[in-house]
């Protein structure tokens, strides 16, 4: 999520730019962003910083530009079974095979 909006999404929202802490999502919030929050009602928010990575920014920006909600969601990128994917190749192949409908690769969008 962008970093200036966490507080609007997350309780004692705090910088969180690795995944790494998890964090309560607010009530009103838990039906707008269902795919990141788990069961308990927490997610594990990564805080995206224009300065610090300001292609991921603008992604996220434009996406919420366009639906209202500036928050994507973020995990690992496998399918079962699989490893994790590690290169661009892997990702085009992990795409196809998946339900996904589109796919960012750094300033790259593959619609399927």
């Amino acid at each position: 999520m962008l970093a200036e909006v966490a507080d609007q999404y997350i309780e004692s929202a705090t910088d969180s730019p690795f995944m790494i802490l998890t964090a309560q999502v607010k009530l009103e919030k838990r039906s707008v962003i269902p795919s990141v929050t788990h069961v308990d009602g927490s997610a594990r928010p990564q805080t995206v910083e224009r300065d610090v990575n300001p292609l991921y920014w603008r992604l996220i920006r434009e996406f919420g530009d366009r639906t209202g909600v500036p928050v994507v969601m973020n995990t690992s990128f496998n399918l079962r079974g699989e490893p994790i994917v590690c290169t661009p190749t892997d990702a085009i192949r992990t795409f196809f095979s998946s339900g996904m409908d589109v796919l960012v690769i750094g300033s790259y969008v593959v619609k399927k």
